[in-house]
């Protein structure tokens, strides 16, 4: 009777997974018919759709895996493909994967966590924005609080609920170099080369503009533009460097080391100045968290002397790239002037609108939807700067606050995890962390895909890593102890963090 009655579940189960596919892919045509993709090419989406609908429902997380990597080439296809709704991929994949995970009905008392209490918190502010009366179009409002609060927030409850063992780390880690080195080697081909049919379109449509200067290709891959691409390669090239400290065999460590001037490399050919600053600050929290006198000193002193270089010498500044990204030290630099006299208006203009002038009224959204907006004549350059004319200064305040509390969280975290493989991981994570976070200062990163996925899952990861940190022993003794606070409550030592939290261990 028990048998019959589990194979009867499981036959509902099926048929549930296979309705809402055929209705997905069925949805999927008729979309793409209004859009006018060929006909021919309809029974391939939608198979396509179809089965990544049966196994989405099946295994969940792959909708946070094919997130990253689409969230990877979503720019390539709209320039490639054509100037198709591919944004709205994003939302698709997101409520797919949504539904998908409360249909395996799983644990959601890891939801109480001050990272998803935070995105909560910033979305009502960001929905309370619609009611200020300087505020923007409907329109532009909903085209800014996408990505400025409604995707890190779901990216971060889909991450707390579904990324439960220490191997998503590494799938994680293994997505975002494997795209990123693809991404580097697209901007060699783009620079040596030259650029795709898509990208050159993209370029004669008015990207040349920021991406030709004085003759020379701001490399961009296909990412929406130099500053993404540049920012996104020193992320992930600080990260491999600091991975390769970990333990592993010889030829793993070299790779590593490979990778990581590679993708430095991709940096450099960005002509992206800011995305230094990805390097400095994420390599300046990694040394302190590595937590040994040496390492911090020979670091340290490595620092300096870069930047020594950079500041005080003319050595390779006959090369392009060498020069572009000596000038992000150059407090003489046109460019930097340029934004310093912007923020100056904005002072003046913002002075008594504490709560800014609302969501989508300055940047691409403000050009595109708020036009006779003050604001929209002034390019942000810089998330922060984004941030203050859109929420004003109680909203800037409000952001830094949290950011600086979850990244001294993530710090903390570091700190008690014993593993040193694990740990080695787990900085590299906070480190990418604070680069992203300081990066943003100079320029629109961490609320752009790639880095918006990759940032918000490592903080997840982050916040989840003490549970993949035990031993056999503990791993045995923690299971017989139910969930009651919820994993990020850290007291005392990681055995004590352990035992009072539901073993979800690789």
């Amino acid at each position: 009777m028990d048998r019959i009655s589990v194979f009867s579940g499981e036959k509902r189960s099926s048929a549930f997974i296979i309705t809402c596919g055929i209705i997905t892919a069925l949805s999927l045509g008729i979309v793409l018919t209004k859009v006018d993709i060929q006909f021919a090419c309809l029974p391939l989406l939608m198979s396509v759709a179809f089965f990544f609908i049966v196994i989405l429902f099946r295994y969940p997380k792959l909708g946070l895996y094919s997130l990253l990597a689409y969230s990877f080439v979503l720019v390539a296809l709209i320039w490639e493909v054509g100037d198709y709704p591919f944004g709205i991929g994003v939302e698709i994949i997101l409520l797919l994967t949504f539904m998908a995970t409360i249909f395996h009905r799983q644990e959601w008392k890891k939801l109480r966590h001050p990272l998803v209490y935070i995105g909560f918190f910033w979305l009502f502010l960001s929905i309370a924005e619609i009611f200020n009366p300087y505020g923007a179009s409907l329109r532009g409002w909903i085209q800014e609080i996408r990505s400025m609060a409604l995707f890190p927030l779901i990216i971060s409850v889909l991450g707390m609920v579904l990324l439960t063992k220490r191997k998503d780390l590494d799938r994680f880690l293994l997505i975002i170099i494997a795209f990123s080195m693809l991404a580097a080697i697209n901007g060699i081909k783009q620079l040596y080369i030259g650029p795709s049919a898509g990208e050159q379109r993209f370029l004669d449509a008015g990207g040349s503009v920021t991406h030709l200067i004085w003759g020379q290709l701001r490399v961009f891959s296909f990412y929406s533009d130099a500053g993404q691409f540049g920012a996104s390669q020193a992320h992930l090239s600080l990260m491999c460097l600091i991975l390769a400290f970990g333990k592993m065999s010889w030829w793993k460590r070299i790779l590593l080391i490979m990778l990581a001037g590679i993708l430095f490399y991709g940096m450099l050919i960005s002509g992206t100045r800011g995305a230094l600053f990805v390097l400095l600050s994420g390599g300046f929290f990694a040394l302190l968290l590595s937590k040994r006198i040496s390492v911090i000193l020979v670091g340290g002193c490595l620092v300096v002397l870069f930047i020594a270089f950079l500041k005080f010498t003319h050595i390779g500044s006959s090369n392009y790239q060498i020069y572009r990204l000596r000038s992000a030290l150059d407090t003489h630099d046109a460019s930097l002037n340029v934004r310093l006299q912007n923020q100056q208006l904005l002072a003046n203009y913002l002075q008594d609108k504490p709560f800014g002038d609302g969501l989508g009224t300055i940047g691409k959204w403000g050009k595109e939807y708020n036009p006779d907006k003050f604001l929209s004549t002034i390019e942000p350059d810089s998330l922060w700067v984004k941030i203050w004319a859109s929420y004003g200064i109680v909203g800037l305040i409000c952001w830094f606050a949290f950011m600086m509390f979850l990244l001294g969280q993530c710090c903390g975290i570091c700190l008690r995890i014993k593993d040193r493989n694990l740990r080695i991981k787990v900085i590299a994570l906070t480190s990418g962390i604070a680069g992203i976070i300081f990066c943003s200062y100079g320029n629109e990163v961490m609320n752009a895909f790639p880095s918006s996925a990759i940032t918000w899952l490592s903080c997840v990861l982050v916040y989840l890593s003490p549970t993949f940190d035990v031993t056999t022993t503990d791993r045995k003794l923690s299971q017989e102890v139910p969930d009651s606070k919820g994993i990020w409550i850290l007291k005392g030592d990681l055995y004590q963090y352990v035992t009072n939290s539901r073993s979800t261990h690789a």
